[in-house]
Parts: structure tokens; sequence; C-alpha cells
């Protein structure tokens, strides 16, 4: 049965059939390009993706072979900057990858094929994480808008990591043996005119698969169980011209194979994700394809519990008992036993990943091993709490979650953070995150709030969501008390309080950079604010003890902070202009508030109230010539309040600003707007006074 390029699926322009055929032939490429156009009709885009698309074969150990096929046109001299190379990433460990075409069609007709002797296989930048991953290059070289670049690839594996000459696949079978899952995105950064994947499973195998944010045509075929053809005669006596095999029934068009199902899923016209400042995960809104035969997360929770067992990654070394014991040594609370653990991890165990070979990557380090680098990612740092809690009579496990975006129903592999889960004596369990909380006074990092994760326990669990963290639990506080002279120079006192992520933030303005900059910190920002003022005195508490919330004690002094004009005195309170608004003091000052609404959810960094209050003794009582109004904006996801008074010759200000959620609706986007509006306009509103 001969394959067609896309089942008879209907046709772009001009005519012409899908490009999921491994078999697309030159005159069709060249088609497509002309139909494709030039920059005119993709305004914006340097490039645009004339096809891509992807068959799979999965086997029954799950193992997956894959063939890509894309074709890219040049739009700007930017995008043939940009495709001057092609890069593709692999673990050799996990997956292989093998460029099998790569073809340049210059806009005068001609076509060039790059030498696959000139692919270049090199190991693959790296930061924090040293896995040993390998990127493959094939040069393009110079490029023209009007070129197009086509390229044909093939990898086997279970990681999006992209080789063919190994005999074995033996290691490339997924961890989950026998299973096969993917996340396909149906969205882009530049214009596509057809996306495909399709994908061949054995009938054994039960797909479960759901498209989310969106739409994609597709369909399911099955192999034909026998094939009975015969022939028949129409108007004998007249002359009949033969008719092709292919074209006798329309099954011959299909693409199958004994033994598979085939599901194939398809989308044309994609117009790059527009995106906003501080929204969501693209994936979280944009159109996405998960498939399964996993059938539920329960399954996977079972296999991620089984897999590091059966590794042996959690045994108590001799070494890491002495250690447990010698931290725990005169602690009694379960809560303390608990957080001393996790913050000697976090602390203790430095960020970075150093391969153990086989199994690397879904498989956690035995707590031997990471007690004595003193090093691992984030599933080596929950391993090696899970170990140290056991060492101390915990029941511990590890648990999967994904940071920054949402897990959805479908169990494919959606996993980006490993974090450590322990029961206590009451029963219940407790989430830890050591890779999360260098520097935190929290066991469990609240920027990790409204995310879901995977536990792995005996007996497996469903995927769960964090609670919000209320937004007290993460205040910051600060109080001015102050004095304004004649000549408009403002001393006084500020102090600054702060608990949870805001604390944290707080620290990391110190952390962040070396210590002979500490002293310096608050003083460049007071002068940016006002140039010429200076700090002279502070009291800045011990940024590593975590045993009480971050404060900061400041006194100052700042020359021409009003500015004097006969009777009348123009200022604006040191607290309302927000003179401390960096990212450390203040991230939602950075929201860009310019949008009247969303089309997406949007994110903080963590829920949080700040509270603010201001007490400035005049030179001699006045009366208020322009004072800014109170304000109230009330809402259930923000709100924003400010009281504004003069009393003989005091003015006192005071405002609480409240951020309730870490991830909001489009919906919530009004009232959150409008209360940092107000927030913001405050800050930029002089007092007029005159006596």
């Amino acid at each position: 049965m001969r394959r067609r390029a896309s089942y008879l699926l209907p046709v772009l322009c001009c005519v012409l059939l899908a490009a999921t055929s491994l078999r697309a032939q030159t005159d069709e490429n060249v088609a497509r390009l002309q139909c494709a156009g030039g920059a005119d009709a993709h305004p914006g885009a340097d490039v645009v993706v004339v096809y891509d698309s992807t068959d799979v074969d999965v086997q029954d150990s799950g193992l997956s072979y894959v063939h890509m096929h894309k074709l890219t046109k040049i739009l700007t001299e930017k995008g043939a900057r940009d495709m001057r190379h092609v890069i593709f990433d692999y673990d050799p460990l996990s997956a292989a990858v093998e460029v099998l075409r790569v073809r340049i069609y210059r806009k005068d007709g001609s076509v060039e094929t790059v030498p696959l002797g000139e692919v270049r296989d090199y190991a693959a930048p790296a930061r924090a994480i040293y896995w040993g991953a390998r990127q493959k290059m094939a040069p393009v070289g110079w490029l023209e808008p009007g070129d197009a670049v086509e390229t044909l690839v093939f990898r086997k594996g279970f990681t999006y990591a992209l080789l063919r000459d190994e005999d074995d696949d033996s290691r490339f079978v997924p961890p989950m043996k026998g299973h096969f899952y993917e996340i396909v995105e149906f969205w882009s950064s530049v214009p596509v005119m057809e996306k495909s994947y399709r994908v061949l499973v054995p009938e054994n195998k039960p797909l479960q698969y759901e498209v989310y944010n969106g739409e994609v045509s597709s369909y399911i075929h099955f192999h034909p169980r026998f094939q009975h053809r015969v022939n028949v005669q129409m108007n004998p006596s007249a002359k009949q011209h033969p008719t092709d095999a292919d074209d006798l029934h329309p099954t011959s068009g299909m693409y199958t194979r004994e033994g598979k199902i085939t599901y194939c899923w398809y989308k044309r016209n994609i117009t790059p994700l527009e995106r906003e400042r501080d929204m969501v995960a693209p994936s979280d809104v944009a159109t996405k394809l998960l498939m399964s035969t996993s059938p539920d997360w329960y399954a996977k929770a079972t296999w991620f519990h089984g897999v590091n067992e059966d590794f042996g990654s959690f045994a108590v070394t001799p070494e890491v008992q002495e250690m447990t014991d010698k931290l725990l040594e005169g602690v009694t609370d379960e809560l303390e036993k608990i957080s001393v653990l996790n913050h000697w991890v976090a602390e203790e165990i430095r960020y970075s990943g150093i391969s153990m070979g086989e199994g690397e990557g879904y498989t956690l380090h035995t707590g031997k091993m990471t007690f004595a680098d003193r090093c691992g990612v984030c599933k080596d740092k929950a391993g090696m709490l899970v170990t140290m809690l056991r060492a101390a009579g915990f029941e511990s496990y590890p648990a999967m979650t994904m940071a920054g975006s949402r897990i959805d129903r479908i169990p494919a592999d959606q996993f980006n953070h490993s974090v450590t889960v322990v029961k206590r004596a009451s029963g219940d369990w407790m989430l830890l995150d050591p890779t999360w909380i260098p520097g935190v006074r929290e066991m469990w990092s609240s920027a990790e709030q409204q995310q879901e994760y995977l536990l792995g326990i005996p007996g497996g669990a469903d995927v769960m969501t964090t609670p919000i963290s209320p937004a007290d639990n993460h205040y910051w506080r600060a109080k001015n008390t102050s004095q304004l002279f004649p000549d408009g120079t403002l001393t006084g006192t500020v102090t600054m309080v702060a608990e949870g992520q805001s604390d944290a933030l707080m620290r990391r303005a110190f952390t962040r950079s070396g210590r002979s900059g500490w002293q310096d910190v608050y003083s460049r920002m007071l002068a940016e604010a006002y140039p010429g003022a200076e700090i002279t005195r502070q009291n800045i508490a011990d940024i590593y003890d975590l045993s009480k919330p971050f404060k900061v004690t400041l006194e100052y002094r700042i020359p021409n902070f009003a500015r004097m004009a006969g009777d009348r005195v123009v200022f604006t309170p040191l607290m309302m202009s927000n003179p401390f608004g960096d990212y450390f003091h203040a991230p939602e000052l950075s929201t860009n508030t310019g949008m009247d609404s969303r089309m997406y959810g949007f994110r903080q960094r963590c829920s949080r109230v700040v509270m603010l209050e201001d007490e400035l003794t005049l030179p001699a009582a006045m009366q208020a010539v322009v004072m800014p109004k109170d304000k109230n904006i009330k809402g259930d996801v923000a709100s924003f309040s400010a009281d504004i008074k003069l009393v003989g010759n005091t003015l006192h200000f005071s405002a609480k600003h409240r951020m309730e959620k870490r991830m909001y609706e489009a919906g919530d986007w009004p009232v959150f707007r409008s209360a940092l509006v107000a927030r913001k306009e405050l800050s930029e509103s002089p007092i007029i006074l005159s006596k």
C-alpha cells in the first residue's frame, strides 16, 4: 500500500496535499513555497513555517521512532541570520537523533543539499545541570529573504532529545516501560501554515488524549482486517480506461500498519501567540495536545514510588545517620526537627547537577551520592531530604510538581520539579521543598501556591493543587517617623519588617551580591529617588538568621525633600512615594498597568500585603491647600486603601495594599489593576500646605 502525503486531508492552497509523508517531493515543496507568500503576507514575522509534520511509531516497549519534517521560509534578513544553522538537542543516555536531510531552496529556484558529513555533534552548553546533553548542528550558511530550509530528522527515545547508529534500543525505552505519553504544542512564536502530528500505537495500548485551549482537526484510522477486491465490469461492450489500484477504495489512501491504530491531529494557519506581560505560562492558554497510554495519575505516582524505592535512592548510610543525629541533638519538637533537616539540605546541598549515568533525569540520586557530592538538582535535594527524614524516624517520600505552568488531567509527563513529602505524627502529609527555600523562613515556598503536584507514596495518589497562602503570611510593613525643617530638609527613621516571601525577597536584595556591597543597598536606593540623600545610620538584621522576620532600620537625611515657596510647602510623604520600589521590596510595582483588559490570566510572585505608615512633623502648624483624596478600592482578589490627614503640625499617612493570590484569572484584572493604579498615582501626588 503506497503512502500518501497526508491521508487525503483537505488541501491548503493550489490543491496541495499536506506534507506529512517522508517522501515529499521537490516540486511539492516549490509549490508550497509559492503559496506561502512573502513578508507582506506575514507582517512582523521573520520566517514562516510552511509545514511541520511529525510521524511517530510506538513499539510495545513504549519506545518511539520519530520522523520530523519541516520546511521554513525566510522572510527577512533577521530570519536569514537566525536560520544560518539548525540545531537539534538530545540526551545520549535516553534518546538519539540522526539528521537525514537538510536542503536549501533558493528563491531563484535552485536547490542545494547540505552534506550530512558537515553535521557537527558536540557537548551542549550547560549551566547548573551537567548531565552530558549534546547538540547536533547542521550548517546552512548564507541565506536571503525568499530562500527556504527543509529538514528531515529521525529520533528515538523518550525525552525531547534527539541518532540512529545504535543497534541496541533498550536504553531508549521510556522509564515507565510499556507506556507512551506526549505533549504537542499547537502554538508558535512564528506563523505556521500547517502542523501535523501522527502516531501509530499498538492496538493493545488504549490511548487517551485531550486538546486544551483551542481546537485541532483529527482522525483515528484502524488497519483493515482484510482486503478483498474483485473485478467488476461497467458496460462491457464499451471501451474503459484502467483505474489505478490505489484509487479503487478510499482506504487505500490511509496510512496504517498491521497491529497499530493511527491517530492524527493537524492544524492550519497558526498565527503567532500574542503574549502579555506577566501572563501565565503559554501552555496554560495556547492550544496543546496531551496524550498518554497511562490510565491515570495513580499509575504514574505508583511508578514514581517504585522506581526510586527499587533503585535504593533513600538508603540511610552511617555517614548520613551520623549527620542527622548531630543536627537533631537536643531537638524534641516534631516541626523543628523537620525544619532543621529541610533547611540543612536547602543550604548545604548546592544546586548543581552531576550525571550518575543510566537513569539520570527521572531517578533520584542515592542519599549516599548526594551527601558525598554535596550537590544535586531539585530531585537529588528532595531525595537527600527524604533520606535524612527517614534517618530521623519519619515516613517520607519524593513528589513531583510543575513550577510555572498548570498540570492537566491527561497523565502525560508534565513535571519539571521534584519536592519532598513527610508524614507527621498526626497522620497528615506535609510538603517540603529544599530547592526553593534557601534564605526563606518557610518550609514550603509559597511562591509555589496554586501549583499542581503528585505524591510518590505507596499506593499512588491523584494530582492535587497547593492552596492559596493568605496575603497576611507575606506582609511587608514600613513605618516612617520624620521631621521637616524650614529649609526643606527631611530627617527621620524608617523601619521595614517583612515575613514569608516578602521576607525572602528582602534578604535576596543582599545575598544576590557580595558582602562588600551590602552596606550600600539602601543608600543607593534612596539616592536614586532623592539626589543628595544619605543614610546616617542603619541596622540590618542578620541576613542568615531565619528564626525571626527580617528587619531593617534606617536613619536618614534628605536635603531639599520639600520645595519651600514663600508660605507654601510642596512634597510627597516618603512612604507614599514608594522610595523602596525595586523588585526585592515592591515586585508588584513592576506590573504593567497600561492594559485596560487582559486576554489571559496573569501572575504575581506571591500573595502579599503591603502596609505603609508615615508620621511627618512639620516646621509649624499648617493648612492644607492641595491634599490627595483618600483611596478605597475593594475587591476579593486585590484592594487598596489610603488615608491622609493633617492634624496641627503633623501629617499622617497610612495605606494598605492587598494582593490575595499568586495566579489570577483575566477577569481579576480590573480590580487588581485599579488597586495598583491607585497606589502608583498616589505616589506621584504632591501635597501643598500653607502656613
